[in-house]
């Protein structure tokens, strides 16, 4: 079975979040990818919509998720399962960083306001 190291995560940083990517194809997942996403204390988030259903649960913070126009207020604990075609962004109007685990299924791609689709490379497949 294998097993990450919290020292071999891929890291990615976007405007106001990082992405600390764990399981995927090239780390030997068929068909999962999980990552660790820190949002920057206030911050807004990039809105998009998802191809296939995210599921957050929330560790630290408390981030507001905007899941097809609708604002939640989110608490750690919490669990966001957001569905397959929604339009998803994810806030952060406190002081300090919000952090959530992400889970979603390989291949996850998201479309822009600009009709711009982009596949992040912590759910890409191989």
């Amino acid at each position: 079975m294998p097993v990450i190291r919290s020292t071999e995560a891929e890291v990615h940083h976007v405007p106001d979040a990082s992405f600390r990517s764990y399981a995927h194809p090239d780390r030997g997942s068929a068909e999962l990818c999980a990552w660790r996403v820190e949002v920057s204390a206030r911050s807004t988030g990039l809105p998009h919509r998802i191809s296939q259903e995210e599921v957050f649960l929330l560790l630290a913070g408390n981030p507001e998720a905007v899941v097809d126009g609708e604002r939640i207020a989110l608490a750690p604990g919490d669990v966001l399962v957001a569905p397959a075609g929604a339009h998803l962004q994810l806030d952060n109007p406190g002081d300090e960083p919000a952090t959530a685990w992400v889970t979603t299924r390989v291949g996850l791609r998201a479309e822009l306001a600009d009709g711009t689709w982009i596949s992040p490379p912590w759910v890409a497949a191989s």
